[in-house]
């Protein structure tokens, strides 16, 4: 059966908490914001005019450089 999404919400919250505890889960989710701003504007204003190649290449690049990503710690 099909959970709603309020009830995977739920659910991922308590295994934070139960993981975490309520003091870091608190700590983790501050770092998470909804942001601001037009995203779709955003982005046809800075990738209208480059070509999809580049922005392919760009991502390779960037895949390479970030292959260790995971490795962060999280203070």
């Amino acid at each position: 059966m099909t959970k709603t999404t309020h009830e995977i919400i739920k659910k991922g919250y308590q295994a934070l908490v139960d993981s975490l505890g309520v003091v870091d889960t608190i700590r983790f989710i501050q770092h998470f914001s909804t942001g601001e701003g037009d995203y779709t504007q955003e982005r046809h204003h800075l990738l209208d005019n480059i070509p999809l190649d580049d922005v392919l290449i760009s991502i390779k690049e960037h895949s390479l450089e970030s292959s260790t990503q995971y490795e962060e710690i999280i203070e």
